[in-house]
């Protein structure tokens, strides 16, 4: 198993050393990393070029994607690791900072035979001051949206091998040949479509070997709640029915 973690970034220079900080520090460390630079224009690439020791095997790999969209940059990274080798693909984004154990779960999980992991995802909490209740909150929602994504239409079809599962972009992973005979993650703007939940009825028309792994965690930015305010973050996330002038929070 030859397992590379691709990182979509767009102007994370402030934050994207936590996220290779917490990749450096995996029990299992075999596994190469790539961050896929989406036109920064705050020296993002600077940041993750100048990272001090190695993440993982060796040092993070950075690439270039100038088509805006986490769907585009997300799909270079995972094309990338591909053309480089890799067998099995993982991604996390620039705010997340993955568990210890993150990449020996996914690494296990496929050792159980998924062939699409998908992990659960937390709020983090050393982003400045948030309101406990909304932790709670966060984490509810998160689950009320994978419940609810089962009886959703647009998830529904008799050509589907199996139930729907909530892939979260910024915790999931995926087998190499699967992704690429699914046709990746579609390469759209994050205001455009949620191009992980695109990717996971692709993958469930393909085959049935795919599940949430509670013990794959991934602890995700709450800077759009604070930003935003809770009811609105909620709104972006169900189908961008709230969509503010700037999307990209930063």
């Amino acid at each position: 198993m030859r397992l590379w973690v691709v990182i979509p970034a767009y102007n994370e220079a402030p934050g994207i050393a936590a996220t290779l900080h917490a990749l450096a520090a995996q029990t299992d460390r075999d596994f190469t990393v790539v961050v896929v630079d989406n036109g920064s224009t705050d020296g993002t690439a600077d940041v993750v070029r100048g990272f001090a020791g190695p993440v993982g095997a060796g040092p993070v790999q950075v690439i270039a994607e100038a088509r805006k969209g986490t769907g585009a940059a997300a799909d270079s990274g995972m094309r990338h690791a591909i053309s480089h080798g890799a067998t099995h693909l993982a991604r996390t984004d620039a705010d997340c900072l993955p568990d210890p154990d993150w990449t020996a779960c996914i690494r296990a999980a496929f050792g159980d035979g998924l062939e699409l992991v998908s992990g659960q995802l937390l709020p983090r909490t050393d982003e400045g001051p948030l309101p406990r209740r909304y932790r709670w909150l966060l984490v509810g929602a998160v689950e009320v949206a994978a419940w609810f994504g089962k009886f959703r239409p647009a998830n529904r079809d008799p050509a589907y091998l199996g139930p729907y599962v909530m892939a979260a972009g910024c915790n999931m992973a995926i087998e190499a040949g699967l992704y690429e005979r699914a046709g990746g993650f579609p390469r759209t703007a994050i205001e455009e479509l949620h191009e992980d939940r695109a990717l996971v009825n692709a993958v469930r028309r393909l085959t049935p070997a795919y599940g949430l792994r509670r013990d794959v965690k991934v602890r995700g930015s709450t800077r759009r709640v604070r930003a935003w305010g809770l009811r609105r973050t909620l709104a972006w996330y169900a189908d961008h029915r709230y969509r503010p002038s700037i999307v990209d929070i930063r």
